[in-house]
């Protein structure tokens, strides 16, 4: 597992764990098409680049991959398959693979392929090269690393063709986040004359005066450009001086060894997800497949610091630099690790590959600092960071973010031998334990409420009048309607769920590894299953629902007000502001949505409840959270239903349809559809109904539009958002599945 597709952000990339790794990369752009502003070259995962469809088909997290690029005209299929060997962590090959696509007998498109290699400021690399007719041919590149000692890198034979061009430099970048401007860089353009009397322009790699490096660059690159007519098929090879091998990984023998990975992926896939039992088609399972292989396909390594303010000081520190091997929410436009979305990510990679769950699980908690606290979102080195807004880099030491990976954990034990544990896996738990018991503490030091058996999200920003609702980001919930106006009197019924879970998953932990300690969380787990004691701080018997308190008015809206400068020369400004027509006070927030169900998504209520029985009525009703498309994240009648909560933020939790949440919800009701309780009916009823609602609109999406998205409309069922985004919503796996 030392080589892997860890650089998540590009479309095709590999690199070692290791915080100083080479990396290879492949770009790519069409030729002959006259450009007028920057070259459409395509390396890092853009929206931007409107492509009609990419992302992993089958992709085993460990061993092998395929990966289908769709663009406008042709698509490239990138493969690839790694072999051990040697000391230094294996060998792989990767095939490119170009076809047109769309109107027959058009004529064949020109591509060029950009390989590359780059270290990150250690190592070396040296082209060997030779001069053709067809241009300069990069023969293979040799290099060493201080981790993967001396390799080569081989390029495939020439292609004495006509059609095939060769073009190839040594260069320096900035840093790895900055390969693509180091290719265009080195940049070059020249017209041609064709048949039909129209010129072509053909882009190419050269060298020249005007091409200088960038001061401060670090980064030693080599950059090999393929040119040449579809169809095609390329092979790159990467071989270990200190590994034997009996015939080169390339031609037929890759052939070979690519279907029997595949076929080996395809018999593990329908043993762990036996869909076939369950009635879906071939074109639903190959979906479900790549979901699955976009997840583990989507497992990035970084390695780097965040930048971490306290309310110590006045300006932020480094946190330490640290290594992280994580899945990623969206390689598009969040790759990097976010610790609630990681939990949900595991509890797919478990059922998949718990060896690659447990390592991930280990590095976020190796990223605890000596208070119990995790940064809640990590932007480790400079590729991450240059995907980041500045205003978000920043994290507060004293924001929480829910502690999803229990759930993962959870998810864990249950896979475990209940009369004999091994010795693998009490030695993952005996690694973890320590880790949690002071992440456990840190959230009952920091995030408690003022009254008795509460707890409260940090981070909302208090005397405001910008925000409609100030944003609990710690939450995961965004702009999910809280008390209107912070204070420190707010209880969160969410985080005191997520809290519950904690206690009796340590629980079942510290039976294993420290039973003295057990009872010290069982006890917290009964006090905060503790129905009356909920319902005390929680249930508001008015609404008939549960409920976060604090000082609250459902009477504020944004208004647009003229306001008058500083300075008497400049002209006056307008602004949407937040204005009260009612003054808060201390009660229940009365808002209908996720939030209201924790006590039900966490399967913390007992199964013949009242508030079960009436939570399950309100699902029931067609004008609250229910859609053809999933439950929505509030209420249609809550006055802040689709409302902006500032003139730029446009709704995000207040309405549309989330996966994670829908499945936790799909999750609640199998439990409570077992037999023996009054509202097991009920639960079964709404469980097939959501769960066939939910996998055929993510379906049908992906069908429609190519890719898996951040969330759904909860009128239109249309994905919204960010795409792919095959980090919770691959969950749909396990819902179609039903393993949960």
């Amino acid at each position: 597992k030392f080589w892997g597709t860890y650089r998540p952000q590009v479309y095709m990339g590999m690199k070692t764990k290791s915080p100083q790794s080479l990396v290879t990369g492949l770009m790519w752009l069409r030729q002959h098409e006259r450009y007028q502003s920057e070259l459409p070259l395509r390396h890092t995962c853009e929206h931007g680049d409107k492509l009609l469809k990419y992302g992993w088909l089958a992709h085993d997290g460990v061993n092998f991959g395929i990966q289908d690029v769709v663009e406008q005209g042709y698509s490239l299929r990138t493969s690839f398959v790694k072999v051990p060997g040697g000391r230094h962590g294996g060998e792989w090959t990767w095939r490119v693979t170009g076809t047109q696509v769309g109107v027959t007998g058009a004529s064949p498109v020109t591509i060029s392929l950009f390989f590359y290699a780059a270290t990150d400021g250690q190592g070396k690399l040296i082209s060997v090269v030779k001069d053709t007719k067809n241009g300069r041919y990069l023969t293979q590149i040799n290099g060493e690393t201080e981790e993967l000692g001396k390799f080569k890198i081989i390029f495939p034979a020439e292609n004495t063709g006509v059609d095939t061009r060769y073009h190839t430099v040594s260069t320096k970048a900035e840093g790895l986040h900055k390969l693509k401007e180091a290719a265009l860089r080195k940049m070059q353009a020249t017209i041609e004359k064709s048949g039909n009397n129209k010129d072509k322009v053909l882009y190419f790699l050269g060298d020249s005066a005007s091409h200088r490096n960038p001061p401060g660059a670090k980064s030693d690159v080599v950059f090999h450009q393929v040119t040449l007519k579809l169809p095609f098929e390329i092979d790159i090879i990467f071989e270990s001086e200190t590994s034997s091998r009996k015939s080169q990984l390339s031609g037929e023998t890759f052939t070979q060894e690519l279907a029997q990975w595949k076929e080996k992926f395809d018999q593990n896939f329908e043993e762990r997800f036996p869909l076939k039992d369950k009635g879906y088609d071939s074109a639903k399972i190959a979906f479900a497949k790549a979901m699955l292989s976009n997840m583990v396909g989507g497992i990035g390594y970084f390695y780097g610091h965040s930048l971490v303010q306290s309310e110590n000081q006045k300006t932020p520190v480094k946190y330490w630099d640290a290594g992280l091997l994580t899945a990623v929410p969206s390689r598009s436009f969040f790759p990097r690790g976010f610790l609630w979305d990681e939990g949900f990510h595991q509890l797919l990679i478990s059922k998949w590959d718990r060896t690659i769950s447990e390592e991930i699980i280990e590095h976020w908690l190796n990223l605890l600092n000596k208070d119990g606290w995790i940064p809640r979102e990590q932007i480790l080195g400079e590729e991450a960071r240059s995907k980041v807004p500045a205003e978000f880099v920043v994290q507060q030491n004293k924001n929480a973010n829910p502690p999803t990976l229990f759930l993962a954990i959870e998810s864990i034990l249950k896979g475990f031998n209940k009369d004999e544990i091994n010795e693998h896996d009490t030695r993952f738990l005996k690694k973890i334990f320590p880790r949690l018991e002071v992440w456990y503490k840190w959230f009952n030091t920091t995030q408690v409420g003022t009254a008795p058996f509460s707890y409260r999200w940090r981070g909302r920003k208090e005397g405001t009048d910008d925000e409609l609702n100030p944003k609990t980001l710690t939450s995961g919930l965004d702009d999910y309607p809280r008390s209107s106006h912070p204070s420190q009197d707010e209880r969160h019924i969410d985080l005191r769920c997520w809290m519950a879970v904690a206690s009796g998953t340590m629980a079942k932990i510290a039976k294993v590894v420290d039973p003295d300690s057990a009872p010290k969380f069982e006890a917290t787990h009964k006090l905060l299953t503790n129905h009356r004691i909920m319902n005390e701080l929680h249930w508001s018997a008015e609404m008939g629902l549960f409920s976060d308190y604090g000082n609250h008015s459902d009477r504020v809206y944004l208004t647009r007000k003229t306001f008058q400068p500083a300075q008497p020369n400049q002209r006056p400004y307008t602004k949407m502001v937040r204005i009260e027509k009612q003054k808060p006070k201390l009660r229940f927030t009365d808002t209908f949505g996720y939030v209201s169900l924790f006590p039900f998504l966490l399967q913390i209520l007992k199964p013949d409840s009242q508030q079960l029985t009436q939570i399950l009525e309100d699902l029931s009703a067609r004008d609250l959270l229910w859609t053809e498309y999933g439950l929505r994240s509030l209420s249609k009648r809550d006055p802040l239903y689709m409302k902006r909560n500032t003139e730029h933020d446009p709704p995000y939790w207040r309405g549309a349809v989330w996966i994670n949440m829908n499945y936790l919800a799909v999750r609640a009701l199998k439990r409570y559809s077992q037999p023996g309780s009054r509202n097991s009916e009920k639960a079964a009823k709404l469980y097939q109904e959501l769960r066939s609602n939910l996998v055929n609109n993510i379906y049908n999406e992906y069908a429609r539009s190519g890719y898996v998205w951040e969330s759904y409309n909860d009128m239109t069922g249309k994905g919204q958002g960010t795409h792919p985004f095959t980090g919770w919503s691959a969950l749909v796996v396990l819902m179609m599945s039903e393993q949960y």
